[in-house]
């Protein structure tokens, strides 16, 4: 198999993707973006998905990163996309719409993977959490080294509220919280993941990771805390890396 493996990470808003070296996790030439469509339905996304694939002008097999649940290739849940796919086959709808073999994970398990292979993560025995800061909180885990995929730890409650409606970007920015004020709800989210899950080590992802220096020295956790070094590649890696096990 080719080291350099196209990588697509499919998101609310846009659907991007690029070749990965996959010994390095580096990008291979440009990212290309194209718009996620709307409505996000499985003939319109797979028709865009292909669209990209066209652009980019690549033949071989795909890693593809969903915001959904992804049990063996079929969408379980639909995060920022359309309802209807729920219990479609992704991999299957993809692949036929571009003619190339497509293997599909969930995105923070995608991120995740990145993570573990070439970034924070790489190296690093026992419980790895990594949590993608974004719209929603997404989260990937992994056991001495391996995924334990499709984790919503983003989902779980927080005084009365879901986790990610309590401590997520979108929460901060509506919200209007100062660095301080938000650090205080997510030290609260990253200590009740500390006594469920007794993590090594925290990876934190997303948008938010680049500001990392206004509010890591305000986290009050036991538990170390990083950011994550791939930033918005991380998921294109991710679903490359995929595509090549």
């Amino acid at each position: 198999m080719s080291q350099h493996i196209l990588g697509v990470d499919v998101g609310g808003s846009g659907i991007k993707g690029s070749l990965v070296n996959i010994q390095t996790g580096e990008l291979v030439g440009d990212r290309i973006r194209v718009e996620t469509p709307a409505p996000a339905n499985p003939n319109m996304i797979a028709e865009a998905f292909a669209g990209l694939i066209k652009k980019i002008g690549y033949k071989g097999p795909i890693g593809c990163g969903f915001p959904a649940i992804v049990q063996h290739g079929v969408a379980k849940s639909a995060a920022n996309i359309d309802k209807s796919w729920i219990g479609h086959n992704i991999e299957q709808e993809f692949s036929e719409a571009c003619g190339n073999p497509v293997k599909a994970l969930n995105d923070a398990d995608a991120a995740g993977l990145a993570e573990l292979t070439f970034g924070q993560g790489r190296g690093v025995e026992g419980v790895v959490l990594l949590i993608t800061i974004g719209t929603g909180l997404g989260t990937a885990q992994f056991v001495d080294g391996t995924l334990v995929p499709n984790t919503e730890f983003g989902h779980l409650y927080l005084h009365g509220r879901i986790a990610e409606h309590y401590c997520s970007n979108r929460i901060r920015e509506e919200e209007n919280l100062s660095w301080g004020d938000w650090a205080h709800r997510f030290s609260e989210y990253l200590r009740h993941l500390e006594r469920l899950l007794t993590p090594d080590l925290f990876i934190l992802g997303g948008g938010v990771s680049k500001e990392f220096k206004d509010f890591g020295h305000l986290l009050k956790v036991n538990t170390p805390v990083k950011p994550a070094k791939l930033l918005n590649n991380a998921g294109i890696v991710g679903a490359a890396v995929y595509a090549g096990k």
